[in-house]
């Protein structure tokens, strides 16, 4: 069994073609800009919508008092007048999951589509994604959306199985990695070669966040390496800066630690001027 937080049906970016994406919980990373708050712990949790929310208290009266704050429960979604209490963290088995892609396969496949595990961190929990590979195999096109924290045994399983990988390059320092995403980075890179050398099809993709990960000096250090690796396309993901919004679900305040106002630096020229193309999505 593992944790689903979200699944998307008809997703245009998580790969190629039309997709249903699936989120699971969970990551051993903890970036400063992460984007899914909800879906770092592998725990199942309560979360609540600030949409509409009467600031009653009630929800959180209901719930369990922590050294980090207030943590919603079970009681907390009868408690809350509104309905804005949820569950947040699906039990699946790898067959209950798989039979719910599988209801869409038809379509996922008409169009050159399929079923992307993202998260989180889908490795996070190897044995359950390489079973779900394993029981759609043949049946739907399988891409992995990770930013390669994991065993290098673990990653060569899933590199063994899936079709497709979207794979994040966020920072080459290794400090500056352990600073800003919680841990170094040599796992990343060393399972990135091993991907480059693979014959796996894949796409690089850097999170453009402001004056940490897009300074000239981290995507000049990016654009070396991914061409080492003979890579010399990237795709881009410029900041949301609305992503702090969804830490009012997990009860928590959006503090970055960097300037959210400066105008990211996409790149281009930069990318270009070392023959690698990068597009922005």
């Amino acid at each position: 069994m593992s944790k689903v937080f979200s699944i998307e049906e008809f997703a245009t970016f998580d790969g190629p073609g039309i997709r249903m994406t699936v989120f699971l919980k969970g990551c051993p990373l903890d970036c400063v800009w992460c984007h899914n708050p909800e879906g770092k712990s592998p725990l199942t949790e309560y979360v609540r919508s600030p949409n509409g929310c009467l600031k009653c208290g009630a929800c959180e009266r209901a719930g369990i008092k922590t050294a980090d704050g207030v943590k919603l429960t079970a009681d907390s979604v009868n408690a809350c007048p509104r309905n804005l209490v949820r569950k947040c963290g699906i039990d699946y088995s790898p067959r209950e999951l798989t039979d719910k892609i599988m209801k869409n396969a038809a379509v996922l496949n008409l169009n050159g589509g399929g079923v992307t595990f993202s998260g989180g961190e889908p490795l996070f929990d190897t044995d359950f994604l390489c079973e779900c590979i394993k029981l759609l195999k043949g049946k739907v096109h399988v891409a992995v959306q990770t930013s390669g924290f994991a065993p290098e045994k673990n990653f060569q399983r899933v590199l063994e199985l899936a079709d497709y990988f979207l794979y994040d390059l966020k920072i080459m320092n290794p400090s500056d990695h352990k600073k800003y995403c919680g841990a170094d980075n040599a796992l990343i890179l060393n399972n990135y070669r091993t991907l480059a050398k693979s014959k796996v099809p894949f796409v690089t993709r850097i999170p453009l966040i402001p004056t940490v990960t897009d300074t000239v000096e981290n995507l000049t250090a990016i654009a070396s390496f991914v061409k080492e690796n003979n890579v010399n396309y990237v795709e881009t993901l410029p900041y949301n800066k609305l992503a702090g919004s969804k830490y009012a679900l997990v009860l928590k305040e959006y503090h970055p630690g960097f300037d959210e106002s400066r105008p990211v630096n996409t790149g281009e020229k930069l990318f270009a001027s070392m023959g690698v193309t990068a597009r922005k999505m």
